[in-house]
């Protein structure tokens, strides 16, 4: 017995040590506070958002700002197009830095992403602003795609070329690409994630029926040269 109990005991410590350096490689276990994810300068949000996609598109978009009870119009636009800066709570759900304050991720929705795309980013923030658990926010979301989401539209897509964006702590940290959102499908239909492919899958909105096929533009929307797979 005596010889169980210390078996016990180790398996205890070491199940302990386990949970503890499983804490350790999650530097996002929760919301940080809402200060850290606004951006106090208006204008420097304006313009973030508009680094999404060349000026001949962004400049005539209608841009949104993040505010403490969700986006708020900024800017009316001319064209269609929609700009804002999204926070890491739109990544997907099982995403270690879905509550990561320093994630920036700036984009311009085209005139179908706009009305058929963006509600998901307006949805998803009110509820997070509203003090819901990502588990609350993850039933809701379901049942919004079901009931209330608009139908996608085809050739929905929105443009990520800012250079300043920050959409990781890891690597280096962006990439200019846009995403092209289908109906769930087999990747290997676009090539995606295949080598020296510049096409990834990104699982973004797999809750909601919806996939984000990532292509790299080796540009950024200044018009400078870009990273692209190698």
């Amino acid at each position: 017995m005596k010889i169980i109990t210390l078996g016990s005991s180790a398996l205890v410590m070491a199940m302990g040590a386990v949970s503890m350096q499983a804490q350790s490689k999650t530097p996002y276990p929760s919301m940080a506070a809402l200060d850290q994810y606004l951006m106090p300068d208006r204008n420097a949000e304006i313009a973030l958002a508009r680094s999404a996609a060349p000026d001949s598109i962004s400049r005539d978009a209608k841009v949104l700002v993040l505010g403490p009870h969700g986006y708020e119009t900024a800017v009316e636009g001319k064209n269609g197009f929609v700009c804002a800066v999204e926070r890491a709570w739109m990544a997907p759900f099982d995403n270690p830095e879905f509550w990561n304050p320093k994630i920036r991720g700036p984009l311009c929705f085209n005139p179908p992403a706009a009305r058929s795309m963006l509600p998901m980013t307006y949805k998803r923030t009110e509820m997070i602003l509203a003090g819901q658990s990502k588990a609350q926010v993850m039933e809701g979301i379901a049942t919004f795609a079901k009931k209330e989401l608009p139908p996608l539209e085809p050739g929905a897509f929105t443009y990520m070329m800012s250079k300043e964006a920050y959409l990781t702590d890891h690597g280096d940290h962006n990439m200019a690409h846009l995403m092209f959102y289908t109906p769930v499908m087999n990747g290997a239909v676009w090539g995606a994630d295949l080598p020296k492919s510049p096409v990834m899958l990104n699982p973004q909105f797999a809750l909601e029926g919806i996939d984000v096929f990532m292509v790299l533009t080796g540009m950024w929307s200044d018009g400078t040269l870009a990273p692209v797979n190698n």
